[in-house]
């Protein structure tokens, strides 16, 4: 049994915490808001700050939503680095900027710690159910002491390279998976406004070359206007912003990630910033005057 910290206890990080306390580890426990209830009922341990959940843990994991929120609770007031000792680990899995973890990984590093970035894909769904996709970045040696307690929460678990390069690798995820939204709602638009049954039509597209993961679950979404997230619109906006913003820095373009961009700040500016991404999709009904359904 190892001694683990779980900060951030949102809609992924609730679930992958509990993973690791059925799995039978001393779990400790710090979140921004009220700590659920069904984790400490089922032995996890309450702490009232992040520092307090680095002094009773080894390894210390960590889900926030953007890159101020690691920085403060890495290095901010009663935070992680105020209670590290040598020899212990900080795994992030959050999804953050790959320019500001490389400078956190040496912050830590020089406290005589490991630190692995170590961003997460699938969502609600593959949280609760221990199957995400975990892209790594760190020390080999970090990562084989960490990786049993991944298997505990992913299935597709990669080192990618050193610290820095499982953000690069998330963000380039989360490209590919705007892309496809926006790919089934123009597909899913086009196909209702036409007169077939959007329904049928992304049936039937299943089973063909145009299959995707994004199809079969936000698809399905999109046919029965069913947008309680899931991953939130302002969370993809937030990914794609680091995309388009280290994109400028190395000068290459992003066109059609730019146009993403634009169809999630629609759909923000329409109220829908707490919206599941595949909401994306309204977006384009607005252009159309046409919903999908």
């Amino acid at each position: 049994m190892s001694k683990l910290g779980f900060i951030g206890l949102g809609i992924m990080g609730a679930p992958m915490a509990g993973h690791l306390i059925a799995a039978g580890h001393d779990v400790s426990l710090a979140t921004r808001s009220d700590i659920p209830t069904a984790l400490t009922d089922a032995g996890g341990k309450a702490c009232k700050s992040a520092r307090e959940v680095a002094e009773a843990s080894d390894i210390i994991f960590l889900m926030v939503p953007d890159t101020p929120h690691v920085e403060d609770v890495l290095f901010g007031e009663n935070g992680v680095a105020e209670g590290l000792a040598e020899g212990k680990t900080v795994v992030d899995m959050s999804s953050i900027s790959p320019i500001a973890t490389k400078d956190f990984a040496g912050k830590i590093n020089d406290l005589g710690c490991d630190y692995i970035d170590a961003p997460v894909s699938g969502g609600e769904v593959g949280a609760k159910n221990a199957a995400l996709t975990i892209m790594c970045g760190g020390s080999e040696e970090a990562f084989a002491r960490v990786k049993p307690l991944f298997e505990l929460m992913g299935k597709n678990i990669n080192l990618v390279g050193a610290n820095g390069d499982g953000q690069t690798c998330k963000v380039a995820n989360q490209i590919i998976v705007a892309l496809n939204i926006e790919a089934v709602s123009e597909a899913l638009v086009f196909a209702s406004k036409a007169g077939a049954d959007p329904a049928k039509v992304r049936e039937a597209l299943m089973g063909g070359f145009a299959s995707s993961k994004i199809l079969e679950v936000h698809g399905e979404r999109m046919v029965k206007r069913t947008f309680d997230p899931g991953f939130r619109i302002e969370l993809h906006q937030k990914d794609l912003n680091l995309a388009l913003s280290n994109a400028r820095q190395m000068g290459i373009s992003l066109p059609n990630t730019a146009t993403a961009q634009e169809l999630f700040n629609a759909c923000s500016a329409n109220g829908g910033a707490e919206w599941d991404h595949s909401a994306m999709v309204k977006a384009l009904e607005i252009m159309a005057n046409h919903e999908v359904a």
